[in-house]
């Protein structure tokens, strides 16, 4: 007990060490909150136009802001550079001459704070990026780290606090349990073979319970045959469900957002999954449809930059190399067997069907996995509860008029009635 009291005092001087470097940690981290203020506000308002290293539709920001250096002029411009024109300021008439009479938006929702913390980010990126060895990894040091939110500073200090507290109390209790033992040692070494006699009384107890039950042969047979049904039934549903990949989510390549793209940004599912209403597979995008966006967006991306190594793409000269192209390893979900025919076409142009009913919310989905069993009993109760509407279709107009001429008694070929599609015959 003397030992633990010991480890005790050893431990509360060790926590108090640790909390010391942590402030001090805390206090450091803090000082890089504006630099990551300014990266979200930067991301969110101005890479559509701007680079900090390259230019893009506007100048590179790094230089420019480095080499001017009275701040409140630039606060000024990126709030309203369009009153600073019309003021006749000298710096912003002899900006507007270099792009070539060319505006740049108006950020009045920006407050002097925001325009600081801006400045602040663009300057350390181009810093670090100077600073960077010739040969190094062009997307080190692309941003600067942010510093730890208010939520975990606050709980850090928080439980440096608690663990104080508890080592305060657990000192003052193994001090009183010292105390009392030395006091009643020789009624401790009573209740210690008390407490065996009571254990091994209880040991007996539960031999003799056991035993009684052993001899019930009613109930021995009871719980043989639950345990029958309970396995049998068990086995049965591992059988039934063997294939069956509910929740199938996969690790892909690239990691892309259905929820940003198709939820936040309400883009079409077919404006990327193009064969869906033409041909009997969705189909996979090609990296040139991610291109028509990603070529200005989110360029500084890990993850862009995947498909640019794919496409052997130099985002600084905007030039491809077909000699670096690869091909992305996708990791495909949704496998029918061989053995069943599915056609995107039929069920998206003619039946009407969204992509949801098979395929589950998909807008709501940051990372895409199997939602519906897509098993021949699912397909075939979605096939009975489903109406078919005929008015306004050309593929069922097609069979009423082939009925039609039926009862007139005129002839009707097998081609009509859709005979001669690839589909009929090939997979």
């Amino acid at each position: 007990m003397r030992s633990f009291s010991l480890i005790l005092k050893q431990f509360s001087r060790s926590v108090l060490l640790i909390a010391g470097f942590a402030f001090g940690s805390l206090s450091i981290a803090n000082a890089q909150t504006d630099a990551a203020k300014g990266e979200a506000i930067f991301k969110s308002k101005c890479t559509a136009c701007h680079k900090i290293e390259s230019q893009l539709i506007g100048p590179a920001l790094g230089p420019q802001m480095t080499e001017e250096t009275d701040d409140k002029y630039l606060i000024k411009w990126i709030q309203n550079n369009q009153a600073l024109i019309a003021a006749g300021n000298p710096k912003a008439v002899a900006i507007v001459k270099k792009f070539n009479g060319a505006g740049m938006t108006v950020f009045a929702d920006l407050s002097d704070a925001d325009v600081s913390n801006i400045i602040t980010y663009v300057r350390d990126t181009w810093k670090a990026e100077k600073d960077k060895p010739a040969g190094g990894d062009a997307k080190a040091g692309a941003t600067v780290e942010s510093g730890p939110s208010e939520m975990v500073v606050f709980g850090l200090i928080a439980i440096i606090i608690i663990a104080f507290i508890v080592i305060l109390v657990l000192n003052r209790v193994v001090g009183s349990l010292e105390r009392v033992l030395l006091k009643n040692k020789d009624l401790l070494v009573e209740d210690e073979l008390a407490a065996e006699a009571a254990g091994a009384a209880a040991i007996d107890a539960r031999k003799a319970f056991i035993t009684k039950i052993l001899k019930n042969k009613k109930l021995v047979f009871f719980i043989l045959v639950s345990g029958t049904i309970a396995m049998g039934s068990w086995g049965w549903e591992s059988l039934w469900n063997t294939n069956v990949h509910t929740g199938y989510q996969p690790v892909q390549p690239i990691k892309y957002s259905h929820e940003l793209h198709a939820g936040v940004m309400k883009i079409d599912c077919q404006y990327c999954h193009s064969g869906a209403y033409k041909s009997k597979n969705a189909s996979i995008p090609s990296l040139n449809v991610c291109m028509n966006c990603h070529k200005v967006v989110k360029t500084e991306s890990e993850e862009i930059h995947k498909i640019y190594d794919a496409l052997g793409y130099d985002p600084k000269t905007q030039k491809y190399d077909s000699t670096m192209a690869k091909p992305i390893q996708w990791v495909r979900i949704h496998n029918l067997p061989d053995l069943a025919y599915f056609n995107h076409s039929q069920h998206v142009k003619v039946g009407g069907i969204k992509c949801q009913q098979c395929h589950g919310p998909v807008q709501t989905m940051k990372e895409v996995y199997q939602y519906s069993p897509l098993t021949m009993k699912w397909c075939i109760q979605c096939h009975k509860r489903t109406e078919v509407n005929g008015k306004g279709n050309a593929y069922y107009d097609s069979i009423l008029a082939a009925h039609d001429k039926i009862k007139k008694g005129e002839k009707v070929t097998a081609a009509v009635l859709g005979g001669i599609e690839c589909g009929k015959c090939h997979y």
